[in-house]
């Protein structure tokens, strides 16, 4: 890193305190740490994962963010750093997530004599299927589904905070109008109100 990079890092980061809410400069100190290892050929560590369970979190982000035709997957995103950070931020967190991600592995221990990372696609779904929608879930697999519940909001959290999410979004932001001309027709016809 030049010199150049290091004072936009140092300057940037005092007003990203002030302006961003905390997932949005959680996240941007977890893309920060990322890119910085990448620079450096030094990859990610983390603080609060197990090697295996951060192998495991970075599988399980990807299948619920997908890489595809508009955006990256979770980890491309950063999410799996996201989530390690938040473990050490948020320690009350910390047992409900080493819980659910070894609640996975017994699960399928059981179904299919393998831990989650070794099950076939078709294996991984089954398991899934039986914990991500919570109307439908057996009462003996509800501490799956509060687990899966708490991963996927995390994961759509850390995922829609970084640039790739919100490009995903299509999100323009906040544009300044220089004439306000008030409601399009169409929308106000759809919403059955008007101006009168």
């Amino acid at each position: 890193m030049n010199r150049r990079d290091a004072l936009k890092i140092l300057l940037a980061a005092p007003a990203a305190s002030l302006s961003w809410t905390d997932a949005e400069a959680a996240q941007a100190a977890a893309s920060a740490q990322a890119a910085r290892a990448a620079t450096t050929a030094k990859p990610f560590v983390p603080k609060f994962f197990t090697a295996t369970e951060f192998k495991l979190v970075r599988t399980l982000a990807d299948i619920i963010i997908p890489k595809d035709e508009r955006s990256g997957s979770a980890s491309d995103a950063g999410v799996p750093e996201f989530m390690d950070f938040m473990m050490i931020d948020q320690p009350t967190r910390q047992v409900a997530m080493r819980g659910g991600l070894a609640w996975l592995d017994v699960e399928c221990q059981q179904r299919f004599d393998k831990i989650f990372l070794n099950c076939t696609e078709a294996e991984r779904t089954a398991v899934l299927d039986d914990i991500a929608w919570p109307s439908k879930a057996k009462p003996e697999f509800a501490h799956g589904v509060a687990f899966f519940n708490n991963f996927r909001d995390l994961t759509a959290t850390g995922f829609w905070t970084t640039r790739m999410g919100i490009d995903d979004l299509q999100f323009m932001g906040n544009r300044s109008v220089a004439r306000w001309n008030g409601c399009p027709p169409e929308a106000l016809k759809k919403l059955g109100v008007s101006y009168d």
